[in-house]
């Protein structure tokens, strides 16, 4: 029987016809992905922040955040799989659920070309092969046409372009971005944005505003999640540092998943604008 491997190296065995399935899913954009590959009456249990697609999620049970889980409450939906991710699942509440939930299944895409990985261990161990395979040729077609896009500005343009350095913003109070060795920032590396690097070595650091980090980037990024950014915060920011800042859709450059697809072309436009 064929096996697939998850992020940290174990090894699930699809389920059968006729075998029980009941999925929980800690992370918002691969409760999207499970949708997407026709298992949404499979998911048993999904957290507040599984949004997408609304008419799928709407009538599945919440068991809470990404974080602070409802252990009992999940205890009681009786999942046989449970879907969780690395950066946005506490490993002691993962390590809790495995104690009464026989197959979890961890996953930690850290680059957009990890995507078409994530559609077919899922399509694998759910029986969707199919389905997977028809998002992976999406994924390479729309990943394909962003590529054209970056060579036909590249060619009409009178003169070669410096890097674009960028900041993106996760939360304020205190202030937080990601780092380099981040799914997101390897988004925005697609287009040729160089995202700042943080003295700190943690995934999604702290930071100040001062002459030094200023002087590094020229143009801060504010993502509409998880803090919910606006306009008036663009205003703001731009009146107190002197820099540009551009507001962006946080689940296109962040969710993979099968909403990558779409993030692909929305990274396209923003090549356009700048």
């Amino acid at each position: 029987m064929s096996q697939f491997t998850d992020a940290v190296g174990k090894r699930h065995v699809p389920v059968l016809d006729g075998q029980s399935c009941r999925i929980v899913s800690l992370v918002p954009s691969l409760t999207e992905l499970l949708c997407d590959l026709g298992l949404a009456e499979r998911i048993v249990g999904r957290t507040g922040f599984c949004i997408h697609p609304q008419h799928a999620v709407a009538s599945i049970p919440k068991i809470g955040g990404t974080k602070d889980v409802n252990l009992e409450k999940i205890r009681r939906l009786a999942p046989t799989h449970l879907i969780v991710n690395i950066d946005e699942n506490e490993k002691p509440t993962v390590d809790s659920l495995a104690e009464f939930v026989p197959h979890v299944i961890v996953t930690h895409p850290l680059s957009p070309i990890d995507n078409p990985g994530l559609f077919r261990l899922f399509g694998g161990i759910f029986c969707r092969e199919q389905e997977a395979e028809q998002l992976c040729t999406q994924f390479h077609a729309a990943l394909s046409d962003l590529q054209k896009t970056i060579l036909l500005q590249k060619h009409t343009s009178a003169e070669a372009q410096p890097k674009h350095r960028v900041l993106y913003c996760i939360w304020q109070d205190p202030w937080m971005t990601v780092s380099p060795d981040t799914y997101i920032a390897r988004m925005l590396a697609l287009i040729g944005w160089q995202h700042w690097t943080s003295p700190s070595d943690k995934r999604y650091p702290v930071f100040d505003w001062n002459e030094s980090l200023l002087n590094d980037i020229d143009e801060v990024i504010l993502s509409s999640e998880p803090y919910r950014f606006t306009g008036q915060h663009v205003d703001a920011l731009e009146r107190q540092i002197g820099k540009p800042v551009r507001l962006v859709d946080g689940e296109m450059l962040s969710w993979y998943g099968s909403r990558a697809i779409k993030g692909l072309g929305y990274l396209a436009d923003l090549a356009s604008q700048s």
